[in-house]
């Protein structure tokens, strides 16, 4: 089959951002996500204003019926053991919501393979994901001190590994680097992570990214600045390199936008694409995609 002639995965967006139509694009997919739904969301570091709150993302999570997962952080916070991310699920109102998994909060992590991986052959993710047929992955995109954005790679990479396994992918394979190592390695070991956890779910998975609260800061920050940009809107696809590459083209777009210019400063300083071109490389999604906008 010739390059051209390979079908682009279909993108939905609309520029309207509420609960309701965070519900009404996950529908447009037509995807339905067998068995018990893992639904990875951002829990929120204590103090960061920008996050999307259980709220938000209710009416969805509600239709969909699936546990809300989240993975320990490897660095100091309120999230880095399972007490305290218990504790900060509990004040940001997700226990009161919906039913909560901590995924590596007990017992040994699930190490997945990584397939023709450039930097990673394994992955450790919080061993409480083998519950679970299907994954969505709800993504808030905005900007990141270290990968230059977060989107539906970053879920599917850092989200879901575990604490040591978040170590690992930022070592590159070293968790002991987690800080030091090469800036692109980490990058593509990002790649690597997302692409063993694409492959585990063998199709059952979809991915949600909401364009709002646009920071440069990760809601992995107690301290994060405000967002520069305005709010964009909502897409969904069934392939997570699409939908970031889909975000990454409307920053760009918003030329009128006088943020624009300090969220791509902080995406291109970190060179955030290179996340995506990797992905692209290992072909577990593509960069091309149909942008189908949705009616009001």
């Amino acid at each position: 089959m010739g390059k051209n002639s390979i079908k682009k995965p279909k993108v939905y967006f609309t520029r309207t951002i509420t609960p309701e139509k965070v519900l009404e694009i996950y529908r447009a997919t037509g995807k339905e996500l067998p068995g018990k739904v893992a639904i990875k969301v951002h829990s929120g570091e204590t103090g960061n204003q920008n996050f999307l709150r259980p709220q938000f993302w209710k009416p969805l999570i509600d239709a969909v019926g699936g546990t809300v997962v989240e993975c320990n952080t490897a660095y100091e916070g309120t999230r880095n053991t399972t007490e305290k991310h218990r504790i900060t699920m509990e004040e940001h109102g997700w226990n009161r919501n919906f039913a909560v998994d901590i995924m590596d909060g007990d017992g040994p992590d699930l190490i997945l393979p990584v397939k023709n991986g450039r930097r990673i052959d394994r992955n450790y993710v919080g061993g409480n994901l083998q519950k679970y047929e299907s994954l969505l992955v709800l993504s808030h995109f905005k900007g990141h001190p270290m990968g230059g954005y977060g989107g539906a790679l970053k879920q599917l990479s850092i989200g879901v590994a575990s604490s040591y396994g978040k170590a690992y992918i930022h070592g590159a394979g070293e968790p002991e680097n987690i800080w030091t190592a090469d800036h692109d390695s980490f990058l593509e070991s990002m790649a690597d992570a997302a692409s063993s956890v694409v492959e585990y779910f063998k199709g059952n998975a979809l991915y949600i990214n909401v364009m709002k609260n646009m920071s440069v800061d990760c809601d992995c920050c107690a301290v994060a600045e405000d967002p520069c940009m305005a709010d964009i809107g909502i897409l969904a696809s069934l392939d997570p390199i699409a939908i970031d590459q889909a975000c990454m083209d409307l920053v760009y777009a918003a030329k009128d936008d006088p943020g624009q210019a300090h969220l791509l400063e902080r995406i291109e300083s970190r060179n955030g694409v290179h996340t995506i071109e990797a992905a692209a490389a290992l072909g577990f999604g593509q960069r091309e995609y149909e942008l189908i906008e949705l009616e009001d």
